[in-house]
């Protein structure tokens, strides 16, 4: 309050000592009509249920807890009108600022863009944007892919089965994009036949079915590989289990490589070589990014629409194996 400045501090003491004594809690409300500070920043989640997310919710949640500021979580179940309705909701709760955790469901982009015209800063993190207005944090998919590959590759491996990702993800072009320059610098043959994709869907937990089926039916069609790289890690363990109940080894007979390093990457028996997304830190980042943006709008300036893209990391696990 204005005037808290002249009371001394000794009797401030015993005025917070008798408040807390009395349980007394400050009305948010009334501090919010006072400074039209909410402290509170909306997180939206498109499901929750994908390993994707977790790590990233931890970043995020960690990072508002230290910049005293409160995480207000809705999930869409990949749903877009269910997304369209939390996000007024969240708006109407006066949440300073948004982070939004896009994994498969396409995000409606002029939706998100329009909160900009409404001066709510928005960063999207895990997937890059081709949009000037909104903020995003991603992790580099051509290098990464590209990485993946070259390991199989100078295990030795020349005849390899690739699972591609949905047309409609854009992180699946990137990918692609980044084994196809490996494999023309190394003058590595791509068979086509070896190349499968997955279905689109918006549920990513099918991505676990759609890797085993797929790995089904290239072994059901007689066709020989020595390695097996997949779009994402889930797929990656389904292609693993299809391979095990048909008596493949793997490593030994097959090798296996994903993309993510969700929790079940280390898990698995065995255990699966992967790129790793640094998730949680993508998730701190992201919070970076929207808290700058409203210290910028409360201080009344620009900021910056800044696009972070993260790099990835190469781990190596016991599903990889060198060629005999």
């Amino acid at each position: 309050a204005p005037l808290a400045r002249y009371i001394p501090t000794e009797t401030k003491e015993r005025i917070e000592t008798t408040a807390k004594r009395l349980g007394y809690r400050p009305n948010p409300l009334a501090r919010y009509l006072r400074s039209r500070r909410t402290n509170a920043v909306g997180v939206m989640v498109f499901d929750l249920t994908d390993p994707f997310c977790t790590p990233i919710l931890r970043g995020i949640e960690n990072s508002l807890y230290q910049a005293s500021y409160l995480p207000v979580l809705a999930d869409a179940h990949n749903e877009p009108h269910r997304f369209e309705r939390y996000l007024e909701m969240l708006l109407d709760r006066r949440v300073e600022g948004l982070v939004v955790i896009a994994n498969w469901l396409s995000v409606d982009i002029n939706l998100l863009a329009d909160l900009k015209r409404r001066r709510i800063p928005t960063v999207i993190v895990g997937r890059e944007i081709e949009f000037d207005s909104i903020c995003n944090v991603f992790v580099d998919n051509e290098a990464g892919a590209r990485t993946m590959l070259e390991h199989l590759h100078r295990l030795g491996h020349r005849h390899i089965a690739f699972i591609r990702g949905p047309k409609t993800l854009l992180s699946s072009a990137q990918r692609w994009k980044g084994i196809r320059q490996f494999a023309q610098s190394v003058n590595l043959k791509i068979n086509t036949r070896l190349v499968v994709e997955m279905p689109e869907t918006r549920d990513p937990n099918l991505s676990f079915e759609a890797g085993e089926k797929l790995t089904e039916n290239l072994l059901r069609h007689g066709r020989a590989f020595t390695a097996l790289l997949a779009y994402d890690d889930m797929a990656a363990l389904g292609a693993m289990r299809a391979l095990l109940r048909r008596g493949v080894r793997v490593p030994e007979q097959c090798s296996i490589a994903g993309f993510d390093d969700v929790a079940q990457a280390a898990l698995s028996v065995p255990s699966l070589t992967t790129i790793r997304q640094p998730m949680e830190a993508m998730g701190a980042i992201g919070v970076g990014l929207v808290l700058d943006w409203v210290a910028a709008s409360n201080q009344k300036r620009e900021s910056p629409i800044v696009s972070k893209k993260v790099a990835a990391e190469l781990v190596v696990r016991e599903s990889t194996h060198a060629l005999k």
